[in-house]
């Protein structure tokens, strides 16, 4: 296929998955993302069920039964750094009120498939939280001395990432 071929290949599947509810908007990989946390997340007992918050909700992606709220960040490997968090303030004028209870990241590979799934809390994302300057906002790097303190909710084949 050629390339404006592909293109509307492309978009043909981005609006069919629109129509049968399985993404909202045109940011696949983090629509993605959310999917599959979401979906894990209601399939495995002892985890927390979770709805997709309503679109356009600033900051907050799923809301738990109990209330909690859940943003989700999706890394498409190797990359090991979320989206920014916006509404945070700046280095130098921080914002740190408290935005949501968990931040889930979820780590896909180049065929959209889950990976890894990775819930902080509030607390880490203040601790561990980076600033970007293009962006103007912050974000997460996922270092070992991160992902020793998060939770780990899902790898696939038994193996961490370092």
């Amino acid at each position: 296929m050629k390339p404006p071929e592909l293109w509307s290949l492309y978009s043909s599947v981005v609006r069919r998955l629109k129509e049968i509810g399985q993404i909202r908007s045109n940011n696949i990989t983090g629509e993605r993302g959310e999917q599959l946390a979401i979906s894990y997340y209601n399939s495995t007992v002892g985890l927390p069920k979770l709805q997709a918050a309503p679109k356009g909700t600033q900051n907050v992606d799923a809301i738990s039964k109990r209330g909690d709220r859940y943003t989700i960040k999706t890394i498409m490997i190797p990359h090991k750094t979320t989206g920014v968090f916006y509404g945070m303030g700046t280095p130098d004028n921080p914002l740190n009120d408290k935005k949501f209870e968990y931040l889930v990241i979820v780590l896909i590979n180049e065929y959209y498939e889950l990976d890894k799934i990775i819930e902080l809390i509030w607390e880490d994302l203040l601790t561990y939280k980076k600033w970007h300057s293009r962006m103007n906002a912050f974000n997460i790097n996922l270092t070992k001395e991160l992902l020793s303190k998060a939770k780990i909710i899902y790898y696939k084949d038994g193996v961490k990432i370092v």
